[in-house]
This record gives C-alpha cells, sequence and structure tokens, in this order.
C-alpha cells in the first residue's frame, strides 16, 4: 500500500509492478513507491494513522536538530526497504508544534509507530538502521508490547 502525496489516499499496487509509473486512484497524480519518508502536519498525520492498512513509523524531528540530522538517512532507508509494507511520516516539530505537543513530545528525534490507528511503541535517539527495523517490525508483531520501550 503507497500513500498518495498528493491527496493522502490509500493506494494499492501489485507486484511485480506493471510496466510505467503507477497513479493514485483518486487523484490520477504519479504515485511514488519508492518508500521514501512524506512530510506530514497534524492534520494529515491523524488522517493517514486513521487511515493506513500498513503500520507507520512517524519520525518526529525539527532541522537544527543535529541528531534528527543524523537521522534522517536511517529513517528513510528503512522507509525504502519496507516500501509498501511501512508507511514512514515525517512531522516537523517546528512547524507544527501543536501536532508535537498533541503527541506530548518530550525531546526529539521521537519515533512513534502506529498500526491499527493506535500507537503501539515510543521510542526517542537516533538508533542504527538494523536497530530501527527490528525495533519497527517487532513493536507492530507484538501489537503494543513495546509502548514504553
Amino acid at each position: 500500500m503507497f500513500r498518495c502525496k498528493a491527496c493522502g489516499a490509500f493506494n494499492r499496487v501489485r507486484e511485480p509492478r506493471p510496466p510505467g509509473s503507477p497513479e493514485c486512484g483518486r487523484c490520477h497524480s504519479a504515485l511514488d513507491v519508492t518508500g521514501a519518508p512524506q512530510e506530514v502536519d497534524g492534520e494529515g498525520l491523524d488522517r493517514a494513522v486513521l487511515g493506513s492498512p500498513v503500520p507507520v513509523l512517524l519520525d518526529l524531528w525539527a532541522p537544527w536538530c543535529a541528531p534528527c540530522r543524523a537521522a534522517s538517512p536511517i529513517v528513510e532507508a528503512v522507509g525504502r526497504a519496507q516500501a509498501g509494507r511501512l508507511l514512514v511520516l515525517k512531522l516537523n516539530t517546528e512547524q507544527h508544534p501543536h501536532a508535537a505537543s498533541t503527541l506530548r513530545v518530550q525531546g526529539i528525534p521521537t519515533f512513534v509507530v502506529f498500526a491499527g490507528g493506535r500507537e503501539v511503541a515510543r521510542r526517542s535517539g537516533v538508533m542504527p538502521r538494523a536497530e530501527l527495523e527490528r525495533w519497527v517490525m517487532t513493536s507492530v508483531a507484538q501489537g503494543g508490547a513495546n509502548a514504553t520501550a
């Protein structure tokens, strides 16, 4: 499943992918199937989390935060490796402080995993790619047993 950056609709893309570029079934915009993280605001985050048929990894960050900048390529690599199986979203806490406050973010980078429309795990700080990927997949599989990990 892939989220359209233009309208936020979720689109199923079959494997193997047909030739050419897939487009959104709702708005007909080109559909990014790379798995690259997508920027969201608070409203877009709520819609994505509640409507996503796949788990969501949220990266809460700010441009002035050096650890956030260090985590960015790691988060992108996880998103690309899990394309279609995991939706990776990024929320800039400086541009969207109300959304960060609603999520009770106390430090950045903070990573939150959502599954089935609810938060199942949260963790702060940079981690290596293998550890981040393992934490996300374990959190989803355990259905929230790692909610405070």
